[in-house]
């Protein structure tokens, strides 16, 4: 799958463990002082402040996603965490976390 290697934003899934099984190229570059391609297999507890674990934590055993944006150097991100499902099993978590812009429209359609 192509498309997500070269997906202008970070993809990262982790396992039903929390271990790290894949990053797309945007994120082993946005990663890379921290480890880059080193910290596929490594926990994404350990890669996480207290507060961070705590959610990662929620959304492993509620199965429930985490969305938000944050704001950190002029740009504006949006943060999507969402546990992934096999056959009706969790299987990990996948994170995307895209820059939009500060200021963007916002459209009601019926």
């Amino acid at each position: 799958m192509e498309w997500i290697e070269k997906l202008d934003g970070n993809v990262i899934v982790s396992d039903a463990k929390g271990r790290i099984i894949y990053m797309n190229e945007k994120a082993l570059a946005h990663y890379e002082k921290d480890g880059g391609i080193n910290l596929i297999g490594r926990d994404l507890l350990e890669c996480h402040n207290e507060s961070s674990r705590k959610k990662i934590m929620e959304i492993m055993t509620s199965g429930e996603k985490n969305v938000y944006t944050i704001e950190k150097r002029g740009k504006k991100k949006i943060i999507y965490q969402s546990p992934w499902f096999k056959d009706g099993e969790f299987r990990g978590i996948i994170e995307l976390s895209l820059e939009i812009p500060l200021e963007m429209p916002h459209f009601i359609r019926e």
